[in-house]
């Protein structure tokens, strides 16, 4: 009883132009909100795919086609699928049938220059609401073994727009632009744009440059964050349009790590300027730079006079919150009590 009241009661507050509050909210209800997707309905079918047509499917995109209207679960063993997977129906979830996400692989190359858009070259993308994924891997491999291009690099591995989405065990791997977490819609840079909230716990995301990026509202809780060799190296690149809009991200008991060849690593960089992340508790095993953000340009000023970024409590070598840049924030516990 308690459980289903708090499902219909919670709601989200429009995150103020400090985001002080509504960061630290956000971790909380976004912890809240996962109870409630155990109440959800249960799925009608289950499905299984198989590279070797032992099961009733052999494309993951040919699975949820059998699902027109979500609800069901495909399950889906170890092989290497390579395709590209559009899932717009809600309460769709992919479980992956291996011991670990690395022998589920949906993988693909598009990227910008191929295809004119970022978004467009997503290897994966999710629309539908409620969705949920276990042990799989997303990748987009344009970028595996050669640099990236001055224009057309961007190659997104999960696009994930549904709200209400729950990642668990996933491994994100690409290089620029690897995982893009956006709202509903947004109808222009005044909004209104409808929040999705994301939760990813025990997950894995690896690129260089803006490799996290997009206008959702998401948590990350025991993830690892790791920065491949590249100089410079941006892990998020978030983009909240208005000062108003309900969305930012919240990384809590994360670790960022890198390859030996990256270089100039910033925590994050504003795409839109009210870019809004926070870090809690999370090991910076990767040498972030001093600074810790940077504005989207070198030489720019207005970006960051209006972003939120902060931190609470990050260790590691990259942890420097005496000369983090001076609008950035540092938490203290009793803020991170709200």
């Amino acid at each position: 009883m308690f459980r289903s009241r708090m499902c219909e009661s919670m709601g989200l507050p429009h995150i103020p132009k400090t985001f002080l509050l509504g960061a630290l909210r956000l971790l909380l209800l976004l912890g809240l909100a996962l109870p409630c997707l155990s109440y959800a309905r249960k799925a009608s079918k289950t499905l299984t795919v198989a590279t070797d047509g032992t099961g009733g499917f052999q494309s993951v995109q040919e699975a949820v086609n059998a699902l027109p209207n979500g609800n069901g679960s495909i399950l889906i063993r170890p092989g290497v699928y390579r395709e590209r997977v559009h899932i717009s129906a809600p309460h769709v979830r992919l479980i992956g049938a291996a011991k670990h996400p690395s022998r589920v692989k949906i993988i693909f190359d598009a990227c910008h220059g191929t295809v004119g858009d970022t978004l467009g070259s997503a290897t994966v993308t999710v629309d539908g609401d409620d969705f949920f994924a276990d042990g799989i891997t997303f990748e987009n491999d344009f970028s595996r073994g050669k640099p990236l291009m001055p224009q057309g690099s961007q190659a997104v591995a999960l696009l994930l727009r549904g709200g209400r989405s729950v990642l668990r065990h996933v491994r994100m791997l690409g290089a620029q632009d690897t995982l893009y977490l956006g709202s509903k819609s947004c109808a222009s840079e005044q909004g209104p744009c409808a929040p999705a909230r994301q939760y990813l716990s025990d997950c894995y995301v690896e690129g260089n440059v803006d490799f996290i990026f997009g206008d959702g509202m998401a948590v990350f809780y025991h993830c690892e964050i790791h920065a491949l060799a590249h100089k410079p190296v941006f892990l998020t690149a978030q983009s909240r349009h208005y000062a108003q809009e309900s969305s930012g991200y919240v990384f809590e008991h994360c670790r960022v790590t890198a390859d030996t060849g990256a270089e100039n690593i910033f925590l994050g960089r504003p795409w839109r300027p009210y870019s809004t992340v926070v870090f809690l508790s999370t090991i910076l095993d990767a040498k972030i730079e001093p600074a810790g953000w940077r504005e989207w340009h070198p030489g720019e000023t207005h970006s960051l006079e209006t972003s939120f970024y902060a931190e609470f409590n990050s260790s590691g070598i990259g942890a420097s919150p005496q000369v983090r840049d001076p609008r950035s924030k540092q938490l203290t516990r009793a803020e991170t009590q709200q």
